[in-house]
């Protein structure tokens, strides 16, 4: 159990607005602060901080909470984790009584025997008896410094030589598997997971190996083994090299396909490349990528994936307004190829020649159609439309309308009508989902999935929602409120599940603030309770709006179900009969 002091200091310690915003930037809207929201992609700003009430909620995915949700959700943290991060970031020491978290303790030995196999496979690279890796590394032109400054190891062609070393540093067998450095055989036994592989550890932005990604020297097997998902990593959240590109004073970052491209361009001086782990770009990691720079250079090879890739990477990266510029690689595969072929001068040259996505489409558009045909123009202009009706900006449509109308020798009136054309239709489908889209809370709000009892008892359920947003607004109402209602009253399981908790603390007469809250409360709970203070914003909420609201729930207890209502007789159905008309009054 936390003691409730530490929790007040730390929330005196950790206001929401200052810690958010080191992930999002927010804007001021009169009291409140707007930003894109961290967990779903969107163009428009639905996320919203509440510095009054130390608070957050996205209209757009319903997430929502304090500022410890926030941690726990952005940083994929147990509670007792997030507090630690927390009191870290403000100077304090977590109290003894909240260490003996068995999640926690996973987690941190976890990290330890990842940074112990860092160690392992890299004096194997520098010192161990088979020098095939670092032969390898060193023809791919890597020097010293830089195979050290990326912690690039060797894993032996063994079964058991990092599990052997991991044991005798006092770590078991269920540990090592739980961190996927070594894998549980058919028959029970223990394996190393990396055989023969040239290993590049995989660092968080607090400078924590998570993972590990290993390419083979020889044999079979896939070309890149990577780390699977654990309890300290997320192969969609991160990016290899972020924690030293995120320091980059360029204000952009180059996206590389793999680990050596983004390795030979950082010894090539520029130290702002990352690339994604094994799979193809994910929102959650340009949404990362966004939180850092303005701009991104996509350079993913050139070959029919890469292209393919670079397509899916724009249409993420649209979503999160950054700047987007891809780069065109002439003469060569990948950029580590460039660079070796004609240098870092050129490289450097060839970034600022980078052509914009728009750009980057229209070229391949032109690859695709004989414009020399009529035909041929008519399909391109076709696409060629559809693509500028999703560009928002009308000077930005205007030019490329008007430079490739000229190409074509086609009417730049006639183009521009067609993109306006398609521009409305568009504009209306999205209206007409955005009103279907539209419904309260209670039937399938912000991401939220449908609650059929809720559906079913809605008008109670709003009135158990307006009684809990009243206590939550007016703590000092709960002995009037006590003293007509009880929790085992309310209609809906969730409800009466929020109302119990709010009703516990408050008749220990404790503190229902938001990090208080959080303490007992699961995340999908304070997300509940962010959106009813979200709501209920502005609005003043009286004790005789509680009353009227309890005498509805209240109501619930004499309703009789259809079945009841047949058996009963002539005098006791007039008697229910009078009982509801009474109640409605």
């Amino acid at each position: 159990m936390i003691p409730e002091r530490f929790i007040e200091e730390l929330k005196y310690r950790s206001d929401i607005e200052q810690v958010i915003s080191s992930y999002v930037p927010l804007k001021r809207t009169g009291r409140n602060l707007k930003g894109l929201c961290p967990f779903h992609s969107e163009k428009t700003p639905s996320f919203t901080v509440y510095p009054e009430n130390q608070s957050f909620y996205c209209f757009g995915c319903g997430a929502g909470g304090d500022v410890v949700t926030f941690i726990r959700k952005i940083e994929n943290l147990e509670y007792v984790e997030a507090l630690r991060f927390l009191a870290q970031r403000a100077g304090m020491t977590l109290p003894e009584e909240a260490r003996d978290d068995g999640t926690a303790l996973l987690r941190t030995k976890i990290l330890e025997i990842n940074r112990e196999s860092a160690r392992f496979f890299f004096d194997q690279l520098a010192h161990g008896p088979d020098r095939r890796a670092i032969a390898y590394l060193r023809g791919r032109g890597l020097s010293d410094k830089t195979i050290k400054r990326f912690g690039l190891g060797y894993a032996p062609n063994t079964f058991d030589s990092l599990k052997n070393h991991l044991k005798g540093k006092g770590y078991s067998f269920e540990e090592m598997a739980a961190a996927a450095v070594v894998g549980k055989g058919k028959n029970g036994g223990y394996y190393d997971m990396f055989r023969d592989r040239v290993m590049f550890p995989i660092i968080d932005l607090r400078g924590s190996v998570i993972g590990f990604g290993g390419r083979v020297l020889e044999g079979d097997g896939p070309k890149y083994l990577n780390s699977p998902d654990t309890l300290v990593f997320k192969k969609t959240r991160n990016l290899f090299a972020m924690n030293i590109a995120k320091n980059t004073k360029e204000g952009s970052l180059i996206l590389a396909e793999g680990y050596m491209d983004v390795i030979s361009i950082h010894q090539a001086g520029f130290d702002n490349a990352v690339a994604s782990l094994g799979t193809s770009l994910t929102a959650e990691q340009a949404r990362l990528i966004s939180q850092y720079v303005n701009q991104v250079i996509i350079a993913y090879d050139a070959d029919g994936a890469g292209q393919k890739a670079t397509r899916r990477a724009i249409s993420l990266f649209e979503e999160t307004g950054v700047k987007i510029r891809v780069l065109s690689i002439p003469d060569a595969k990948d950029p580590d190829e460039y660079i070796k072929k004609f240098g870092p001068a050129r490289f450097k040259l060839l970034l600022e020649g980078s052509a914009g996505a728009v750009d980057f489409e229209i070229a391949k558009l032109r690859q695709k159609f004989d414009l020399e045909t009529a035909d041929g123009k008519v399909a391109f202009l076709k696409e060629f439309c559809s693509l500028m009706a999703g560009i928002n900006s009308p000077v930005e449509r205007d030019v490329y309308i008007i430079r490739t109308a000229q190409e074509l020798s086609v009417s730049k009136e006639a183009v521009a009508d067609q993109v306006a054309a398609l521009r409305r239709r568009r504009a209306g489908a999205a209206e007409k989902k955005a009103r279907r889209d539209i419904r309260p809370y209670s039937e399938s709000a912000a991401g939220q999935p449908r609650d059929l009892e809720r559906s079913r008892n809605i008008r109670y359920a709003l009135a158990e929602d307006k009684l809990i947003t009243t206590l939550l607004k007016h703590p000092d109402f709960y002995d009037a409120i006590a003293a007509k209602i009880r929790p085992e009253q309310f209609v809906t399981q969730k409800n009466r599940e929020l109302f119990e908790a709010l009703w516990q603390r408050l008749q220990n007469r404790q503190d229902i603030g938001m990090m208080s809250l959080s303490a007992l409360l699961e995340p999908e709970q304070m997300a509940r309770v962010s959106y009813l203070l979200a709501s209920a914003e502005g609005v003043a909420y009286t004790m005789q709006e509680a009353e009227d609201c309890m005498k509805t729930i209240l109501e619930y207890q004499s309703v009789k179900t259809p079945d009841q209502v047949a058996g009963m007789s002539n005098e006791e159905w007039l008697e229910y009969a009078k009982s509801l008309a009474a109640n409605k009054k």
